[in-house]
């Protein structure tokens, strides 16, 4: 009888726990539509503004550097450690429709699709890194798995224009029309603005609000153990984000070769995106067990390794599937455990600052490859040009296995490195 008691007394206090997780999942899922919805629709604006190969990557890069300069801005003003942070994450996903909306009701030119996406970015920068410090105040021993949790659901939201865009939901004959897939990812983002506003709240473990201190930015990156972590998460960032901007024109271009059905390719797109969130609980589910940088070393290598022979499969569309969707899985699936050893290695006060320093960093070097990728292209074609991006996973690899070293590292996932 006792026992039972326990059990029912443990079902009840995990209750809110699970209940705020799933709403903070779901409202991130939507919100985060909006990164990739100018991505998504790329192959129908070269055709309608004849977009060169630079044009197209800053539909992507443009939102970058709003995510950039709005989460260092954050950083340094402490606002995730200050603000509430149900409010920011909700104003985020508000902007952050209104502005993605903007540019199909404007139909301003060029120049100002960019302005509006920039000013995306900016918002973005209230939902990512509050979500991942607020799915951190109701977890300690399963941190790797909640956090994973999050990003995965993140990581479907990014991939939701591919599919919408793949579905061709609004027209039924020739491309599918950009203005609806645009006005649909912020349709989803105003709905994560109603969810964070009915049901998301911080935990248990919330510290107390953190006094301004601009300098802690600088004594974050004077801590080796976490230097290190945050030297894991660039290299996996250098290869994320190229990835899921230049794979899914991959699949298109390599089915168009074949004369295969491009519906199909936007689909195999949005798959190879959308599995990383299959990988993200996975991985935290192993993390948490194995250690974090057991996890991270095993995922680098998987996607590096994907990322030099991707090219090689563009004359087997297939095949390039196929490998697409083992490399989407482990892309992404050690990105949640880079934010959880920060999480463990840094002042609690002050993991909202923390984690929004370390995807600001992260972020600002993705604007690199993505731009990259363009020219690379053009020069050595699809079948060389994803190599590049397995200098980001070896370099991770080097960081993590030299985190794993450290006494300090014994702080993650409950000692287990």
């Amino acid at each position: 009888m006792d026992g039972d008691r326990s059990q029912t007394s443990a079902a009840m206090n995990a209750w809110p726990k699970w209940r705020n997780l799933a709403l903070l999942s779901v409202a991130e899922l939507l919100a985060m539509a909006l990164w990739f919805s100018g991505s998504a629709v790329v192959p129908q604006l070269v055709e309608e503004w004849k977009l060169s190969g630079a044009e197209q990557a800053l539909m992507t890069t443009s939102v970058q550097i709003g995510f950039v300069l709005g989460a260092l801005a954050s950083a340094l003003l402490n606002l995730p450690d200050r603000l509430p942070l149900d409010w920011l994450l909700a104003i985020g996903c508000l902007t952050g429709a209104l502005f993605n909306a903007a540019i199909p009701m404007i139909e301003g030119p060029y120049e100002v699709v960019i302005g509006l996406r920039f000013l995306t970015g900016v918002a973005l920068a209230g939902v990512y890194p509050p979500a991942m410090k607020l799915a951190a105040t109701w977890s300690r021993h399963d941190r790797g798995l909640v956090i994973g949790i999050l990003i995965g659901a993140l990581t479907i939201g990014s991939a939701l224009p591919h599919l919408l865009n793949g579905l061709e939901l609004f027209d039924a004959g020739g491309m599918p029309p950009w203005r609806e897939a645009l006005l649909g990812s912020s349709g989803l983002a105003l709905i994560a603005f109603v969810v964070v506003l009915a049901g998301v709240r911080a935990g248990p473990l919330l510290a107390g609000q953190a006094p301004f201190d601009w300098k802690f930015v600088g004594q974050i990156m004077r801590e080796r153990s976490v230097r290190l972590a945050n030297g894991g998460y660039l290299g996996h960032m250098w290869e994320l984000y190229a990835m899921w901007t230049w794979v899914p024109l991959l699949v298109i271009a390599s089915y168009r070769e074949a004369g295969w059905d491009l519906t199909t390719a936007r689909l195999a797109g949005f798959g190879s995106i959308a599995i990383g969130g299959v990988g993200c609980v996975v991985a935290g589910v192993l993390a948490d067990r194995l250690g974090r940088t057991t996890i991270t070393i095993a995922s680098l290598a998987i996607s590096g390794s994907c990322a030099l022979v991707a090219g090689f499969f563009f004359d087997e569309p297939a095949l390039l599937t196929a490998l697409c969707l083992v490399w989407g899985f482990a892309v992404v699936a050690d990105s949640a455990q880079f934010s959880a050893a920060v999480s463990e290695l840094t002042d609690e006060r002050y993991v909202g600052t923390a984690l929004t320093l370390q995807t600001s960093l992260g972020f600002l070097l993705t604007l690199a490859t993505i731009q990259i990728m363009a020219p690379l292209i053009e020069l050595v074609g699809w079948k060389w040009g994803f190599a590049f991006l397995a200098l980001g996973p070896v370099f991770g690899i080097f960081c993590m296995a030299r985190l794993r070293r450290l006494p300090e590292a014994r702080a993650m996932a409950g000692g287990r490195r």
